[in-house]
């Protein structure tokens, strides 16, 4: 057997089993290795064959106080952590790398750094959460000057600014805003740093928050606190190019999402019956 019967068996796929856009991506690389590595006999070009739909998904969003409650059931730190995926709208990877001189407390902003597509952004501090947070940088700063007193306090630098800058990673500017408990080998340059809080922590605390704010059968992830924001911005009256610049959407189609969502979920339309 060899492509033509690959072709077959993807067009059945797609056409047959109704199988989703990405096991039929899956499938096909798999073939592909398995004829290139095992059977060193390489497919080539496949030409045309049907390709499984990509369904489009309404994200999951929670209403304003679903969403504080689910903010407020969280333990801690990771409550403030919550308040920043829902009041700056910042995707959890995004939250977790920011550093200290990313926070701009006189200005009111958050700055994204190399965000989706490598591109920098800049969004909103909720003015709530501005006293929390401070007084969380000065316990994280008693935590890094200590590490500086042990002989550590190095915090991993991106792209070549470690060789650019051979001291910051030691200034306290450049520490993560959310440190981790504690100092681990990395395990590219075997150097003890203290990296940022686990992303796997954060999403299992979020799970068990959403039980005990009553949304059991919902799917909530960290993610769906940033729709959650998207979402009710549009409601507030706010224009899509603005809820877009904040979000770091590349194309205004992406945020258009949201509209959906309100549309999906009959917020913000009034019923004929109520009329």
């Amino acid at each position: 057997m060899g492509g033509s019967e690959v072709r077959a068996y993807l067009t059945y796929l797609a056409s047959e089993r109704n199988v989703a856009a990405a096991t039929q991506r899956q499938a096909l690389n798999a073939l592909v290795s398995l004829y290139a590595l095992a059977l060193e006999k390489p497919l080539g070009d496949l030409g045309e064959f049907a390709r499984a739909k990509t369904k489009a998904r309404v994200p999951e969003v929670l209403t304003q106080d679903a969403a504080r409650r689910l903010v407020s059931a969280l333990p801690a730190v990771y409550r403030m952590m919550g308040q920043l995926l829902y009041g700056a709208g910042l995707r959890l990877l995004e939250m977790l790398r920011l550093r200290v001189k990313d926070v701009d407390f006189g200005n009111g902003l958050v700055i994204v750094r190399h965000g989706k597509g490598g591109k920098d952004r800049r969004t909103m501090l909720p003015n709530r959460l501005k006293p929390e947070l401070q007084g969380h940088l000065e316990r994280v700063k008693l935590t890094h000057e200590r590490d500086l007193a042990e002989g550590f306090g190095r915090v991993a630098l991106p792209f070549a600014l470690a060789q650019k800058y051979p001291n910051a990673d030691r200034q306290w500017a450049w520490q993560y805003v959310f440190p981790a408990a504690q100092r681990s080998l990395d395990p590219r340059t075997g150097i003890e740093r203290r990296h940022h809080v686990d992303e796997y922590s954060v999403q299992r605390a979020v799970r068990k928050a959403a039980t005990l704010a009553g949304l059991d059968g919902r799917k909530v992830t960290p993610h769906t606190l940033r729709h959650s924001f998207a979402t009710h911005l549009l409601e507030s009256g706010y224009d899509i190019r603005t809820v877009q610049e904040l979000l770091g959407h590349k194309d205004v189609a992406t945020t258009q999402i949201y509209t959906h969502v309100m549309q999906k979920l009959g917020l913000g339309v009034r019923s004929p019956l109520d009329g």
